[in-house]
């Protein structure tokens, strides 16, 4: 009897030692509340133009721009040719606009077809964007302008989709 109780009270040991053990229950913590979707945005180009805003009165002429995309295409043609490929001017909207695949795209630029992007090309491109983004037609281009009111856009999906 003795020792079928010894028995029990090692078996009883052993299992409170394990109990012991057993780490606590892992509680959730609540997901944190997600950001708001932007609702004011602005272009790459837009960005651009305005940062070519020389005096810093926050607006860009058009004398401002042209001599702005005079700058920023002899930064990337460093070896003077006159033109860009289409990745010189990756290399271009990546340096100005903030990423290589940013618009305008060099297949729009390139009005000619030929697989190069001229000075030219690119002053033309910037004055129709110019001329987009001067809402009030008095041939300066402003904060204000470059901005973009997006309504109905939906939140950002945090990766829970739900699958049908």
């Amino acid at each position: 009897m003795r020792a079928v109780l010894a028995g029990v009270l090692a078996l009883v040991s052993v299992a409170g030692n394990a109990s012991a053990q057993t780490p606590p229950a892992v509680v959730a913590t609540p997901p944190a509340p997600s950001q708001p979707t932007a609702t004011i945005v602005a272009e790459p180009a837009a960005v651009f133009i305005a940062a070519c805003d020389q005096d810093a009165d926050g607006r860009t002429t058009r004398a401002e721009l042209t001599a702005c995309v005079t700058r920023s295409f002899a930064r990337i043609d460093t070896g003077n040719s006159g033109s860009l490929g289409y990745i010189g001017y990756a290399d271009w909207a990546l340096l100005w606009l903030g990423d290589r695949n940013a618009l305008p795209s060099p297949f729009g630029v390139d009005a000619n077809q030929d697989n190069r992007i001229t000075p030219d090309e690119l002053q033309a491109e910037f004055t129709r964007l110019f001329d987009r983004y001067d809402r009030d037609r008095d041939g300066v281009v402003t904060r204000a302008e470059v901005l973009s009111i997006r309504s109905g856009l939906l939140p950002v999906d945090s990766g829970k989709r739900k699958r049908r």
